[in-house]
């Protein structure tokens, strides 16, 4: 009977070791991986295309918040995401040393064109210089519309005024819209106004556009884009083994394949350039 007794003992034991304990639920693993991002990226369908394959490959699915970098980062610095990919490098080397984020990576990049209507009624075209450009807009008081938005190209707007010489502020031939690169390339292209647009933006949207690149080619417009993962120490709910297998996953040979042949085929020119050194 004592025998018996410790059997049964042994048993339970052995089954507390791999549940747990008695009555204790079984610790779920939390597949979803919080990204905030730019609305560039998502609007040229990059996003998508990689995320689909990254949960084809992990089982992970990416909930992707597409707004400004500017709102992307103070998501980081509220620890509502799980890693950022993001455009605005004096805002991502901030928050990376005020402790918000770790392992900061540039990975590819794009870059900026200004659009004008097709008659450029400030005579934009030809200009060497972005700065040059923006300044001959502000001569001629033409029309100018801006995201507004404090998104990383917001940011790269508002340098270009500042070298140019130009302090910008809402009036009648500059219109803060607030929104994303797709709406503000809409209104832009509504009201014949310049704006300033990232490449690949503009390529998606191109066929309903009738606007066009009146500058282009500046070492200025160079759009880099960066990852970073928000600091566990810091927000201690942060996903970081699926932000860290979403991170590896974007700076794979993989990620370099699919970012260099993205756009070629459907709109005849590639959107994005890899310049990470990918190892896997």
């Amino acid at each position: 009977m004592f025998r018996k007794y410790l059997a049964l003992t042994g048993l339970l034991i052995f089954t507390l070791c791999i549940t747990g304990s008695l009555g204790a639920e079984p610790v779920q693993q939390n597949k979803t991986v919080i990204l905030a991002t730019t609305t560039s990226v998502q609007d040229t369908g990059l996003l998508d295309v990689l995320t689909g394959k990254f949960k084809e490959k992990t089982g992970y699915s990416v909930k992707a918040i597409a707004v400004g970098t500017g709102q992307a980062i103070q998501m980081g610095k509220q620890g509502e995401a799980d890693i950022l990919w993001v455009h605005s490098p004096d805002d991502e080397i901030q928050f990376v040393k005020e402790g918000y984020g770790t392992d900061r990576t540039t990975f590819m990049h794009n870059d900026f064109v200004v659009l004008g209507p097709k008659d450029d009624p400030a005579k934009v075209a030809g200009s060497r210089k972005a700065s040059e450009a923006f300044k001959k807009i502000a001569d001629a008081k033409a029309l100018f519309v801006s995201r507004g938005d404090k998104s990383g190209t917001h940011k790269k707007e508002l340098k270009l005024w500042k070298e140019a010489g130009v302090k910008v502020e809402p009036s009648a031939s500059y219109i803060e819209v607030g929104q994303g690169m797709a709406a503000t390339v809409g209104v832009a292209n509504e009201k014949k106004a310049y704006c300033l647009a990232d490449r690949s933006s503009y390529l998606s949207l191109k066929d309903k556009l009738e606007l066009v690149i009146v500058c282009e080619g500046d070492e200025s417009l160079i759009n880099r884009y960066s990852l970073i993962l928000v600091n566990k120490d810091k927000f201690p709910k942060v996903n970081i083994e699926g932000a860290k297998m979403f991170f590896n996953f974007l700076l794979s040979k993989e990620t370099k394949e699919i970012v260099e042949a993205f756009g070629r085929e459907k709109y005849k020119a590639q959107l994005f350039f890899y310049d990470y050194e990918a190892k896997q």
